[in-house]
């Protein structure tokens, strides 16, 4: 019954969190999705933008993921349903809010081929030793990324934990001109290891780097 009531009174259920302010839980045209106030966070427009980048990566070599910023799964869940991905997932969040609206809401928790972290991704790239086949990055604050996750140190440490002729996804930003100084700094501090695809309006929003690691580096 609450399902159908969906499609014609939306619900909304709010809850509060350090670091993201006001999360909403919306059950809206039968489905969950989590928001902010002003953002999409998950199972709405973001899972189709990063669906959209999924789909210009060779996933059948990929063996091991990371996903920097986890936000409510849904892309989690794309990967296991839509993209019958099997192998491991590494989910890093710095939000224990909405690690717990994951399980909670959308049944996505540690698992034996799952590992979800709670750290702060900046702080995760700088130490970890571990290499991966795929990153993605997904780093928003509302409607905002961080600026330090733009920084050389950043992109350098991302470079380094991409196996050869491995992958990222950077979800940039939102409503990004082509020649924004933040696509170009990017650029920049990755450096010449990576050959990028430039993916601006995705779901009429976004801007997506996706970036395959050269076998020389």
């Amino acid at each position: 019954m609450k399902k159908l009531l969906s499609y014609i009174w939306p619900s909304t259920r709010r809850f509060s969190s350090e670091i993201n302010g006001t999360l909403e839980i919306t059950y809206i045209n039968g489905k969950k999705v989590l928001d902010t106030e002003n953002a999409n966070y998950s199972y709405g427009s973001l899972q189709k933008i990063l669906e959209f980048g999924l789909t210009k990566v060779d996933l059948k070599s990929v063996e091991n993921i990371l996903l920097l910023g986890m936000g409510g799964g849904s892309i989690i869940h794309s990967l296991r349903n839509t993209f019958e991905y099997t192998n491991n997932i590494v989910a890093v969040e710095i939000d224990p809010a909405i690690i717990k609206l994951a399980e909670d809401e959308f049944g996505i928790a540690t698992s034996e081929k799952l590992q979800i972290i709670e750290a702060d991704a900046f702080q995760f790239a700088k130490t970890s030793k571990e290499k991966f086949q795929l990153i993605i990055i997904d780093l928003f604050i509302d409607t905002k990324v961080p600026s330090i996750f733009y920084g050389r140190e950043f992109c350098e440490n991302i470079s380094k934990m991409i196996q050869k002729k491995g992958f990222v996804i950077f979800n940039v930003g939102v409503n990004l001109e082509k020649q924004s100084a933040v696509i170009e700094t990017l650029l920049s501090n990755f450096g010449k290891g990576f050959e990028f695809q430039l993916h601006q309006k995705v779901n009429g929003t976004n801007t997506l780097l996706i970036g395959a690691k050269s076998i020389a580096n």
